[in-house]
């Protein structure tokens, strides 16, 4: 009986370390199974995040293309006010000239105060038009920042994209490679061999 007891207990102690042996090899394949779903969930927010950056930088060409086209329409509206403004000037001023030149003092007098009014309102309207020109100029220096800004972040954008669709492609991979999953590409490939 003593043999019995001695040989079921031995095959037990073999039973059990040969199922401990299991279950550590299960429980290392589970834990390279999660290991490989994080990082295949790190490589898809990289991908995400790098998509997101790439809209912002389009997003941001886009609108400076959109101001630096804005401020020259602009610029040729404020270039013809400005033609049209001296051009008035010039010829008033001259019908005013023409009065102070006259031999009547009241005339004289009126024409000189006119010719006065006239500068002041020539030059706030002129002082207006620059201040717009400038504004203008301001927009314009905003929008080719932009698209300068967005050219390059488009490029690192860009780039960083395809690196992390790179280690996503890398990651899903070895993430089918160790779950037993076959692409349907793969089967079709394999049944043609």
């Amino acid at each position: 009986m003593k043999k019995g007891t001695l040989l079921y207990l031995g095959l037990s102690m073999v039973l059990f370390l040969f199922s401990g042996n299991v279950n550590a090899q299960t429980d290392k394949k589970a834990a390279e199974i999660k290991r490989l779903e994080t990082a295949l969930a790190t490589a898809k927010k990289n991908v995400a995040k790098n998509e997101r950056s790439l809209a912002v930088a389009d997003s941001l060409f886009a609108k400076g293309t959109e101001q630096v086209n804005d401020s020259k329409a602009e610029t040729k509206a404020i270039e013809t006010e400005r033609k049209t403004l001296d051009k008035q000037y010039a010829t008033q001023k001259k019908a005013l000239e023409k009065l102070a030149k006259s031999k009547d003092k009241a005339e004289v007098t009126k024409a000189t105060s006119d010719i006065k009014a006239l500068d002041l309102k020539y030059k706030a309207d002129t002082k207006a038009l620059d201040t717009r020109l400038k504004d203008v100029t301001k927009k314009s220096t905003t929008g080719s920042s932009n698209m300068s800004k967005g050219k390059s972040g488009k490029s690192t954008a860009t780039n960083s994209l395809e690196t992390a669709r790179a280690s996503l492609d890398a990651a899903q991979e070895k993430y089918d490679l160790a779950t037993g999953v076959v692409k349907p590409e793969e089967e079709g490939n394999k049944k043609k061999k």
